[in-house]
């Protein structure tokens, strides 16, 4: 048989029997009764309670720490502290943030922990742990950490990317840039210019099952780890590092997930567990309290932010410039480059420059929120694309088409696009009855694009043919967005058999070779095209296995809807065997028939977007109703379009959320004030509309199937689409997120005041 190709397959596309349909979930029973283990599920024989000590200030050295009187204490087996890690270069950051070391950098930074028999003697012990602390000025604030007199969190950080380089240490971590052209020429060009400032607050990705897990040290050193991760390869490599043993001896179980959304691209407790478990000699279960979830784990960024774009009175844009400052917490990290590479790539451009700092303050460190740092630039430049469109008369759809991102286009962070659909995406929403419904009194509607670059990466599945005539698959990326359902479309699609007769499952790390983490839109895209290949491969030699009981070369063999044929009559005429035939028949043509792939993935394709939302504002309190929204997005193509909508509705109620409600807010002691879901005030299904989705299938030519990922781009026009039509419904122009009651309120009143 022919080697498969990589590439679209745009015959085989035009004929799925599989791809596209909508079957039940494979976890939907076990979750909705119960029986679906999380991350805290797990009990093993001898477990012990661990919990963390957490420091209350914000910024401080620690002097010292005595842990005699818990340790002494009856029913606790084990403590450690910042002298049980040794130094790591290659992971310095994940060390310092899991234990703290010379100074805690924010408030709920872990300084000690115990294992003990009872939760109730854990908490005694770390009442019993003494923490001498020298209490340092703090800085929580993005802006304020940039500057010159700000307290320096880490006397390491030299900002990189500025010439001349700096030689005293600061909180800018690196400075980076993008573009090319003339932006000054570009300015010149412009018949209207608007130059506006914005910020957007920090915001948790709303998970509901906080980290847990369960880690056993075993006499030997071999050691287990069970934990609710998004990427279990990853918590092994760090991990073993961190505790100095060999990544052979520690194997990684991934349990179900209770939502992730990037949260869960971490490493904060796990080695923590591991070495209370290596010192105490028994199993250790740690799981966060949600006070700790929001003090100690990671949000993502706040920012603050520039942008200035120029156009013609036909609508060119003639010049694009975003500054883009994000706060990433207490260690280097902060998605400002993933920002100011974002925030411009819906256009066609041929002056643009964007420039992005990563900024360290006083907050636990950030982690990916789906598309890092893509939402808070993106709505700074499409608020003032809407603002330009309003300016000059013209339709804020055909402004973006005017100058929309192509095929062939260079990109505004360098490469150009391959096949993408943007276009295809704003010509829907134009000719949506959305678009064109009628508005009531202080309603507005808002319109925005948004983006995601995608990608690949490390990837690594197995397919085996079972006797009875069943498959089973078994992936390496946790699934946090139906992926095993998709996996199982794909292998029976390729195969040509039921999608019942598939299963599959996650693998833990001794099993399968590495994978990345499930994060960035890969998994359909990298773990599909492994199990395709894996499928083609099982294929190959089921065909091998039925020319050797026709006893004709394997050459003359095809494979066509589940069945193994001569390919044509003088290949000899043979009865068509089936996949569960052939597997029958196995043990006596060589033995059990399986598939393996294993690659770094590329070609994944970009991702584009367009939401269109309708806001009501009441002018007497400011407070915000979202009244109707749809979401169009590029999939490439839905392989199961029951998970599409649902990434895509997600995506648009996360941002509901971030827009108008959602923020960390911390007082002028540097602690975080709303550490829990009451007072960090989440949407609720009331606070809803339904939320229409049209899929644009415009095939990814880098799979075979045409399939793009559509996790992380769902949730990157929102913040401006809503932004841009409660601008509408308030008549005043809204520059800060959330955009909270009091805020409008605020604006609106400042607005009256001014046009008086």
């Amino acid at each position: 048989m022919e080697s498969p190709s990589a590439k679209f397959d745009a015959e085989k596309a035009s004929s799925f029997k599989v791809v596209g349909t909508r079957p039940a979930r494979p976890d939907g029973m076990d979750k909705v009764t119960g029986r679906a283990r999380f991350g805290a599920d797990m009990v093993m024989p001898g477990q012990l309670v661990g919990l963390i000590l957490r420091s209350p200030h914000p910024h401080a050295v620690i002097k010292s720490i005595d842990s005699s009187a818990a340790e002494a204490l009856s029913g606790v087996k084990a403590v450690v502290t910042r002298d049980d890690f040794a130094p790591n270069d290659d992971h310095a950051d994940v060390l310092y943030n899991i234990m703290a070391r010379e100074k805690a950098l924010y408030e709920g930074h872990a300084v000690a922990a115990v294992a003990a028999t009872s939760r109730a003697i854990a908490r005694k012990a770390l009442k019993l742990i003494k923490v001498d602390y020298d209490i340092l000025p703090h800085v929580t604030d993005v802006d304020e950490a940039m500057s010159p007199d700000a307290p320096v969190l880490h006397d390491s950080i030299i900002t990189k990317g500025v010439s001349p380089t700096p030689t005293k240490p600061s909180n800018v971590v690196a400075r980076s840039e993008f573009g090319h052209g003339d932006i000054d020429a570009g300015f010149a060009q412009a018949d209207e210019i608007i130059e506006r400032s914005f910020k957007t607050a920090a915001t948790h990705q709303g998970y509901i099952e906080p980290h847990a897990c369960v880690a056993n040290v075993g006499a030997d050193g071999m050691s287990e780890l069970w934990c609710c991760t998004q990427g279990h390869f990853h918590v092994r490599q760090v991990c073993a590092s961190l505790l100095g043993i060999d990544v052979s001896r520690l194997r990684v179980t991934a349990s179900e997930i209770g939502g992730g959304f990037g949260g869960k691209t971490t490493v904060f407790i796990e080695p923590v567990a591991l070495a209370l478990s290596r010192k105490a000699g028994r199993p250790v279960k740690i799981a966060m309290t949600r006070d700790e979830v929001f003090k100690a784990s990671g949000p993502t960024a706040s920012s603050s932010m520039n942008v200035k774009i120029g156009v013609t009175k036909d609508g060119r844009i003639t010049a694009g410039y975003g500054e883009f400052r994000y706060q990433g917490g207490a260690f280097a990290g902060a998605p400002a480059d993933f920002g100011a590479m974002s925030a411009f790539a819906c256009y066609a451009l041929d002056n643009v420059k964007t420039e992005a700092y990563d900024v360290v303050t006083n907050r636990p460190k950030g982690a990916a929120y789906r598309a890092p740092g893509a939402p808070m630039s993106v709505y700074a430049v499409e608020s003032v694309i809407d603002e330009l469109a309003a300016r000059i008369g013209m339709d804020p759809i055909d402004l973006r088409l005017k100058n929309a991102a192509k095929e062939g286009a260079r990109s505004s962070y360098g490469p150009k696009f391959g096949s993408c659909g943007l276009v295809e995406t704003l010509e829907a929403a134009k000719a949506h009855p959305h678009y064109s419904a009628p508005l009531g009194p202080n309603q507005g509607r808002g319109v925005a694009s948004g983006f995601w670059f995608n990608f690949g990466g490390e990837t690594c599945s197995n397919l085996n043919i079972n006797a009875d005539g069943t498959v089973t698959i078994a992936v390496g990326t946790p699934d946090i967005g139906g992926s095993r359902a998709s996996m199982c479309i794909m292998a029976a699609e390729e195969l040509g058999i039921p999608y019942d007769r598939v299963r599959a499952i996650v693998a833990d790390t001794s099993a399968l070779g590495y994978n990345d983490t499930t994060e960035g839109s890969r998994v359909t895209f990298s773990s599909g095209m492994a199990v395709i290949k894996a499928s083609q491969q099982a294929i190959t030699e089921m065909c091998k296995r039925a020319a050797l009981m026709w006893d004709i070369p394997a050459e003359a063999v095809t494979w066509e809807d589940g069945y193994a044929k001569p390919s044509g009559p003088n290949a000899g005429d043979f009865e068509p065997l089936s996949l569960a035939e052939i597997a029958a028949t196995a043990g006596k043509t060589g033995g059990p028939i399986a598939g393996h792939h294993e690659y770094n993935a590329d070609g994944a394709g970009v991702s584009f977007g367009t939401h269109i939302v309708d806001t009501e504002v009441d002018p007497e309190t400011g407070k915000v109703d979202i009244i109707r929204y749809t979401v169009i997005q590029d999939a490439g193509k839905a392989i199961h379009p029951d998970y599409v909508e649902g990434q895509f509705q997600g995506g648009a109620a996360q941002g509901i959320g971030w827009a108008l409600n959602e923020e960390y807010i911390y007082g002028d002691d540097g602690k975080l004030q709303n550490a829990g879901f009451l007072d960090y005030r989440m949407p609720v299904a009331s606070d809803l509309p339904m939320i229409d989705t049209v899929i644009v299938e415009v095939p990814n030519p880098g799979h075979p199937y045409g399939v793009r990922g559509v996790g992380e781009t769902g949730i990157v026009p929102p913040l401006a689409a809503i932004a841009n039509g409660v601008s509408a419904a308030a008549g005043v122009r809204m520059t800060e997120l959330p955009m909270s009651p009091p805020r409008v309120l605020k604006a609106i009143d400042t607005a009256k005041i001014a046009a008086e």
